[in-house]
C-alpha cells in the first residue's frame, strides 16, 4: 500500500529561483501538450502517446529558440507531466463512461502560474540525506523531518503553495496495519446540534463556548463602551 509523507523545506534564494524555473518549465510542457491533444481531438485524431509527446515537447522543443530553456532543468519532472496528463484523460473518459465512481471528472485544464506549483522527481532525480534532500539541478534542500520515512521513497514531489511555502511530498510503500478483532465496536455520526451520536444510542452534546461566555462578553463590551 502506498502512502504520502509531507515535510516543510526551506530553499535558499538561489534554489527558489531554480525551483521557479522548474515549475515554469513543467507548466509549459503540460500546457503545450494539452493544447496539442485538444487540437487532435477536434480534428478527430487519437490522443498521442507519451513517447510521441515527449519527442515533440521536450526533445524537439529544446532545439527551438522559443523553448531552448527547457534544457536548464531536469528532464524527469518534465516527463512526469505526460504521465499526469495521460492519467487525467483516463479519469475523464472513465467518468463520462460511468466506469469511475464518485463525482464527475472534468477534462484536464491548463495550468496557471498563480495556482499551486508542483514538480515530481522519480528515482535517479533525488537523494534523501540526514538533514537535506538533493533534487537534480536544484541542489540540496534543507528539510525538517517531523517524522521518519518508514521505507525508501519511490518518488518525491516538490510543492510551492499559494502562501509561498515549500514542501516535499514522498511516496513510500507501507504494510497495512491489521487491527485485532473486537466485539466492542461502535458507529459514530457527527452532527451540528448533537456533536456525536453513537450506534448504541449514546449522544454527546456539541460544545457551546460562546453561550457559556456570553455574559462575560457583554460585561467586557459594556466596560469598553463606557
Amino acid at each position: 500500500m502506498k502512502a504520502r509523507f509531507k515535510y516543510r523545506i526551506y530553499p535558499t534564494p538561489g534554489q527558489k529561483y531554480r525551483l521557479a524555473k522548474l515549475f515554469g518549465c513543467v507548466r509549459v510542457v503540460w500546457n503545450d501538450s494539452l493544447a496539442y491533444c485538444q487540437q487532435r481531438y477536434k480534428s478527430g485524431e487519437k490522443k498521442s502517446t507519451n513517447s510521441e509527446l515527449q519527442k515533440l515537447f521536450i526533445t524537439q522543443a529544446k532545439k527551438t529558440e522559443e523553448r531552448e530553456w527547457l534544457s536548464e532543468v531536469s528532464n524527469i519532472p518534465l516527463q512526469q507531466s505526460f504521465n499526469y496528463l495521460n492519467q487525467a484523460y483516463q479519469n475523464f473518459f472513465k467518468s463520462t463512461q460511468g466506469k469511475r465512481k464518485g463525482r464527475p471528472v472534468k477534462p484536464p485544464k491548463f495550468k496557471s502560474r498563480k495556482s499551486k506549483q508542483t514538480a515530481r522527481f522519480t528515482k535517479g532525480g533525488f537523494k534523501v540525506g540526514q538533514n537535506k534532500v538533493y533534487l537534480a539541478k536544484i541542489g540540496k534542500l534543507k528539510i525538517i523531518w517531523s517524522r521518519e520515512l518508514p521505507t525508501a521513497a519511490s518518488s518525491v514531489t516538490v510543492i510551492k503553495d499559494s502562501a509561498h511555502k515549500y514542501f516535499l511530498s514522498f511516496v513510500v510503500e507501507i504494510q497495512p496495519e491489521i487491527l485485532p478483532q473486537t466485539d466492542n465496536s461502535v458507529g459514530i455520526d457527527l452532527g451540528i446540534k448533537t456533536f456525536a451520536t453513537f450506534s448504541d444510542g449514546t449522544k454527546v452534546d456539541a460544545p457551546k463556548p460562546l453561550k457559556k461566555r456570553i455574559k462575560k462578553l457583554r460585561k467586557v463590551k459594556f466596560v469598553i463602551i463606557s
